[in-house]
Formats: structure tokens, sequence, C-alpha cells
């Protein structure tokens, strides 16, 4: 009594069933389509949030280095290092790494201070896995300051 209730129904509304289940195609479609994008921009979001705490920890390094470091020899070697370390602590590579190290009077005089610029170029998510293709539209930087110490 039901099925042929159900079948008046549909030959009233002319629905013979054909387009059903239609609705779930189109809603995963347009579901995945809509998503992807969305979650590879809070990827991409994450992404430069996360270069962002890198270069600032990778400025503070380096500005250490660089004030604890001695008269005797040149830290720039150092301080490159360190500041790749922290770099490398975030996932990132050191390879579009900027420094700029400038001193207050000499840059080992007690009681000067040291500024270090880190700037950092970050890359797009999975951009690294297609050739040709090297694109970092987000540039990052950091400065941060040390003094040297008096009694060294």
């Amino acid at each position: 009594m039901l099925i042929g209730l159900t079948q008046r129904i549909r030959a009233a509304a002319g629905d013979d069933g054909a387009e059903q289940g239609s609705a779930v195609v189109e809603f995963v479609f347009l579901g995945v389509l809509l998503l992807v994008p969305l979650v590879y921009l809070i990827v991409a979001a994450g992404q430069v949030q996360g270069a962002a705490y890198a270069v600032v920890g990778a400025a503070d390094h380096a500005a250490k280095v660089y004030a604890a470091a001695g008269p005797d020899g040149s830290p720039e070697a150092q301080v490159r290092t360190a500041a790749e370390l922290a770099l490398s602590d975030f996932g990132f590579d050191g390879a579009g790494l900027e420094m700029a190290v400038s001193c207050s009077t000499g840059c080992h005089a007690p009681g000067s201070t040291v500024t270090v610029t880190v700037t950092f170029d970050v890359p797009l998510p999975a951009a690294g896995s297609i050739p040709g293709l090297d694109m970092a539209p987000v540039r990052v930087d950091a400065t941060s300051m040390q003094t040297v110490e008096r009694f060294g």
C-alpha cells in the first residue's frame, strides 16, 4: 500500500527517480572543491606564523652569539650557524636567510650594543615539490639587540 502511494506521488510530481542520489554527489564535489583551498590557506598561514617565530629566535640567538664572541676572530660563521639552527628547529631551510649585523661603537667593546636583523623568505607549502616553481610570497624579518658584557 505504501509503495503504491509513493509511486503515485512520484508519477504526479513527474519524478521517475532517475536523479536519486545526485545531491550527495554534488555536495561531496562542492565540499571538496571549497575545502581544499581553505585547508591550503590555513596551512600557508601557519607556515608564515611559524617562520615569524623562527626568525625572532634566529635574530635573538645570533645577537647573543655575536655579543658573547671575544674580540679575537670573527664570529660571522658562528652567528650564521646559530641563526640557521634556530630556523631548522622550526623546520625551515636556511637557504633564504639574510642577516645584517651592526654595532654601536666597537663591535666587541664592553658596553656596546650589537643589533642583528634577520630576514627570511617564507616558501609556499608543497611548492618545493613542483620543479621550476620557487615562490616565496611572504618575507618576515626580526631585529634583536644585545649588549656586550663589560666584564668578559
